[in-house]
């Protein structure tokens, strides 16, 4: 049987420290692509730099798309200005991802959001972010972890009854943090169904939608060792490989 292909988006790298300073390289990390190998589809790259009607095109070819990690989301895409701790944004990024977005949901692909990825679900959708997580009204946890990545660091609560619990089984997972922004508040379209024990939120997943997930975590990093992680990825494949059953 034919294996469904995920479409997994891409960043930019500017080379700093080879014969080239200042060429840029597309690319994603290679986690990723282990994780949808091991979840039993194929791998397939979308280039950041591309237009409209190559993506329309593109998207003929996979059965779901993750949205990678990366830059912060520039505040003007959800009526802010920039605050003093807003980090690195692209905005050529921004405008790939929100169109690859668009056009992913316009063909009921199955999603998955990481990290950037579910910040960008959440923004499209209509919902806002804290551009720092010491803006939040309480206090904190570490969100981003001074561990390797492959370490669990905190505890998140999944809402009974909605797909992330169905995926994974349970109402509480331990999960690893690379982040300094947070979600906000959300859209009528988007439920939240997971959170850490200090509220921020872990997890959501589109309504009225055939496979739309979105984390604020890296399972991608996890799924090697924690079984928890890489059911995440085989819930994709598998809406995937539905979606390609009725092409």
């Amino acid at each position: 049987m034919k294996k469904p292909v995920i479409g997994i988006s891409t960043s930019v790298l500017v080379d700093q420290e080879s014969g080239f300073p200042g060429y840029e390289r597309i690319y994603v990390n290679k986690d990723y692509v282990s994780s949808v190998i091991s979840a039993g589809a194929v791998p397939l790259m979308i280039p950041m730099d591309d237009t409209e009607d190559n993506l329309r095109q593109t998207l003929e070819l996979v059965d779901g798309v993750i949205f990678s990690g990366g830059h912060d989301i520039a505040p003007i895409r959800y009526q802010e200005e920039p605050h003093q701790k807003l980090q690195e944004i692209c905005p050529e990024r921004d405008e790939f991802d929100f169109l690859l977005y668009r056009l992913a949901k316009e063909k009921k692909l199955p999603i998955l959001g990481i990290c950037r990825g579910f910040q960008l679900m959440n923004v499209s959708e209509g919902g806002k972010l804290y551009q720092d997580l010491s803006l939040k009204d309480t206090e904190s946890f570490k969100h981003s972890q001074g561990h390797g990545p492959s370490i669990p660091t905190h505890t998140a609560k999944v809402e009974a009854g909605s797909k992330f619990h169905d995926i994974l089984g349970k109402e509480e997972i331990r999960v690893n943090s690379f982040h300094h922004q947070a979600v906000k508040s959300v859209s009528e379209n988007v439920v939240i169904s997971g959170r850490a024990l200090d509220g921020v939120v872990e997890a959501i997943e589109l309504k009225d939608y055939p496979f739309g997930v979105g984390v604020q975590f890296h399972p991608e990093m996890l799924q090697e060792k924690e079984e928890d992680m890489k059911k995440i990825f085989v819930a994709l494949v598998s809406a995937a490989r539905e979606y390609q059953g009725k092409k």
